[in-house]
């Protein structure tokens, strides 16, 4: 009997949200007396401090020893995703969708998930300890490399960009508490582990109130309005395209460096991942105001369902493998 898959919880929140945002727009509206922007900034904060108390120094330099992998996939990550959306910057430079290009260009330059790529690999009996090593570290090299790449093409774009004002927001917002959750680790990391589901559940309920908060924001000023059923169509069909393309390649470089199956396995997962968490914090980091960060959303928020859906297809094929690496079926 074949198992039914599970439709994960936060895409569904995500979708509830959103249609919150329509229908309900008073709490989020600029008119509101709730200070949203507060809450969420507090969240953020509290967000990355949890990170940081969860972050186990021993293990992070435990982990640096199967340093192929890793670079591997931060390169997946940080390089080969952005220069996929580079590419076709010629293209969209002078149109109008060169918002839409740049929402491409933020979702391929942020980092890797955490939680799902691990508890992805987990199922798919991949190599879990360097999942966790390149989901933490990913999380780190983000808050330094996404603001490079947006920066080369938002100072063009936006007289009021500033890339030492970003620098500054990261370090006081989500540096100097993943910091100080490093450094009470010793003390407070049993609790973080103790509790991890619920400071996961913590972390997505923050993440919703961004994503409302931005689409309130998006629906007053009429941005969706401009969007056809076609663009949505070509969107999707961009976001399918880049998933099946790096997960392609980065499945063809592992076995051409001789990755063993458990390796493979991460690679591909880890390094096709793209965090929501990181995103919606740093979309409201990064762009100025003159952005609607609803748009600049849609891409990652979609590639995020993929990404779940599909990853989440192939870690139950696999984990159905024998001692061989060979799928086993239920009719053998």
């Amino acid at each position: 009997m074949k198992k039914s898959i599970k439709i994960d919880k936060f895409v569904v929140g995500i979708i509830l949200v959103i249609v919150l945002a329509y229908f309900f727009p008073g709490l989020a509206s600029r008119e509101s007396a709730v200070p949203l922007d507060t809450i969420s900034g507090i969240g953020i904060s509290l967000i990355f401090f949890f990170y940081g108390l969860k972050l186990n120094p021993e293990k992070i330099r435990h982990g640096l020893k199967n340093w192929r992998l890793h670079i591997l996939v931060q390169s997946f990550v940080f390089l080969i995703f952005p220069l996929l959306v580079i590419v076709f910057y010629p293209l969209f430079k002078s149109g109008d969708y060169l918002h839409i290009w740049l929402a491409f260009l933020f979702m391929a330059s942020l980092p890797s998930t955490v939680s799902s790529s691990v508890v992805m690999v987990s199922i798919a009996k991949g190599n879990i300890p360097a999942a966790i090593f390149n989901a933490s570290i990913s999380g780190l090299i983000g808050i330094v490399v996404t603001p490079l790449w947006m920066g080369i093409f938002l100072e063009h774009q936006s007289g009021d960009f500033s890339l030492l004002d970003v620098y500054t927001s990261l370090m006081l917002q989500i540096l100097l508490p993943v910091f100080l959750g490093l450094l009470l680790h010793r003390y407070l990391g049993g609790f973080a582990t103790r509790y991890s589901s619920y400071l996961t559940l913590f972390d997505k309920l923050v993440i919703l109130l961004i994503i409302y908060k931005s689409f309130v924001h998006s629906f007053e000023d009429g941005i969706f309005d401009s969007v056809k059923l076609e663009q949505l169509a070509l969107i999707y069909s961009g976001v399918l395209a880049l998933f099946f393309l790096v997960f392609f390649i980065i499945g063809r470089v592992s076995k051409l460096l001789k990755f063993s199956t458990e390796d493979n396995i991460t690679a591909q997962f880890c390094g096709t991942k793209k965090s929501l968490v990181h995103g919606t914090v740093f979309s409201s980091i990064l762009f100025p105001a003159s952005f609607s960060i609803g748009i600049i959303l849609l891409p990652l928020m979609l590639f995020h369902v993929t990404q779940i859906f599909i990853i989440s297809i192939v870690a139950s094929k696999v984990s159905k493998r024998d001692d061989t690496g060979e799928i086993v079926t239920s009719n053998q």
